[in-house]
């Protein structure tokens, strides 16, 4: 069990993917997807987990997360019983400042969404950011994955 910080970024340059040093394929599909609790099965290249999250604070940064390595096999089982609307991404992975910066970009019906995600050891620390990020999003509850799998991207506009 630990608490999950994190700050949220909308990406302004493609060119991020110059600078990443790894990607990972991910599935992920939520059990729960209640306000108060989030319960969320992923898969990761060929790595299964499952995730709980609780609710958020006010910022937005602050969130208690507990989340254990599963079978593959379990993992893509548990799928089949997850909440409609799987979500689709690739992850990429920069390390800039002494921090690593998670990347996502979305497919299927999230397609064109790109969102940078930063975990932080205080909600107040300081941190260098790449030129590729935008808009701060942390607070914005549409950028939720869990929301997304409700509300795919594709339906904003």
């Amino acid at each position: 069990m630990s608490l999950e910080i994190e700050r949220k970024f909308l990406i302004q340059k493609k060119e991020f993917k110059k600078v990443c040093h790894k990607k990972r394929h991910i599935i992920q599909g939520f059990l729960n997807s209640n306000k108060n609790r989030i319960v969320r099965v992923r898969i990761i290249d060929n790595e299964g987990f499952i995730t709980v999250k609780g609710i958020s604070d006010k910022s937005g940064t602050t969130r208690f997360e507990w989340e254990k390595n599963i079978p593959l096999k379990e993992a893509k089982e548990l799928m089949n019983l997850c909440e409609k609307g799987i979500i689709e991404k690739i992850r990429y992975y920069h390390s800039f400042g002494g921090n690593i910066f998670e990347i996502d970009e979305f497919l299927g019906t999230n397609k064109g969404l790109i969102v940078a995600e930063i975990e932080l050891t205080d909600k107040n620390q300081e941190f260098l950011k790449p030129d590729y990020l935008g808009k701060e999003v942390t607070n914005d509850k549409k950028y939720y994955n869990s929301n997304l799998s409700k509300n795919s991207y594709k339906t904003w506009k």
